[in-house]
């Protein structure tokens, strides 16, 4: 089982354990088709299309 060989202090500790906090915002782009916000790599939400082929009935 492994040891650890120093003490971890706790400014090091605590920098460590908040790092998971910061998600940045998902990136937004506008639909080609409806010119509505959309995430990038998804279908729209609005008009239901990706890549210029409709992908789903809205």
């Amino acid at each position: 089982m492994g040891v650890p060989k120093r003490k971890m202090s706790k400014a090091r500790k605590r920098r460590r354990q908040a790092e998971w906090r910061k998600i940045d915002a998902p990136t937004l782009v506008n639909c080609p088709q409806c010119h509505e916000l959309k995430e990038t790599h998804r279908a729209c939400l609005h008009c239901g299309y990706y890549k210029g082929k409709s992908v789903m009935s809205v």
